[in-house]
């Protein structure tokens, strides 16, 4: 009897062997900066500079949904974007990938300080429900990602806005640009942690911002086609909450 019993948790226990030697998914390290990649002086410093924006960002989330709770399905909106699009990862080399970012439409809707919180929020979810990794350099891909590219949208389209008045340059030129920009900084961020033996720092920056070059700028320019989309049918289906944040004229 004990025999029959011991034959088929043998092959039980073989076989959770071979699936956890095999088939248990890997860590897909999905990060622009990996799990584990920065030297740990630099990704707490990236915490440190981090933590600032994410409570002011706070504040301004606190200050919209209190003002204006309706918009809180827009805003839903804005972070769903972010998370689809920063999740659709390329591989690359050096510990990174390329991606798009997602930022630049949150960012025109409710400001780069509400997007500082969103996009930090995508990021911490990619790391943990998607098994992206990143917790450890959360600090540094939000500082690009979250805080700088969405800094940079809002910037853009402000100025395009006050110099031509042309509101679809101005989103497709702001979505873009963040993305390039996040890209930007995080080559900045690596450069940083791994200066070249022979050029230095500026040796570094131009290796890795080279790198990403060959991917990000399509991906930056197809970011800014597809905001343009969603900013057309947000213009016919969401014209009110775009009119209540003064982004259209209110309709005769």
């Amino acid at each position: 009897m004990k025999r029959r019993l011991l034959k088929p948790s043998g092959l039980f226990l073989a076989g959770l062997i071979l699936f956890l030697s095999i088939g248990a998914p890997a860590p897909a390290y999905g990060m622009h900066i990996m799990e584990g990649f920065l030297p740990a002086p630099w990704a707490i410093f990236w915490w440190l500079v981090f933590i600032p924006f994410f409570t002011l960002g706070l504040r301004s989330l606190h200050r919209i949904t209190k003002e204006n709770p309706e918009l809180k399905l827009l805003l839903a909106l804005a972070g769903a974007f972010a998370f689809v699009l920063s999740a659709l990862k390329i591989p690359s080399v050096t510990g990174s990938s390329s991606h798009p970012t997602g930022t630049g439409l949150g960012a025109i809707l409710f400001g780069p300080m509400a997007m500082s919180v969103l996009g930090s929020l995508v990021l911490l979810f990619q790391a943990l429900l998607l098994a992206h990794g990143g917790l450890t350099t959360l600090g540094a891909n939000a500082v690009s990602m979250a805080v700088v590219g969405p800094i940079v949208a809002s910037g853009v389209y402000q100025l395009v806005m006050k110099v031509a008045g042309k509101q679809k340059v101005a989103i497709f030129l702001a979505a873009a640009v963040a993305n390039l920009t996040t890209y930007l900084v995080t080559s900045v961020q690596l450069a940083l942690a791994f200066p070249s033996a022979t050029g230095g720092f500026v040796a570094s920056f131009v290796k890795f911002a080279g790198i990403f070059a060959l991917t990000q700028v399509p991906l930056a320019i197809s970011e800014g086609l597809l905001t343009v989309l969603v900013w057309n049918w947000l213009s016919s289906y969401g014209r009110q909450e775009l009119e209540q944040l003064k982004l259209i004229k209110r309709s005769a």
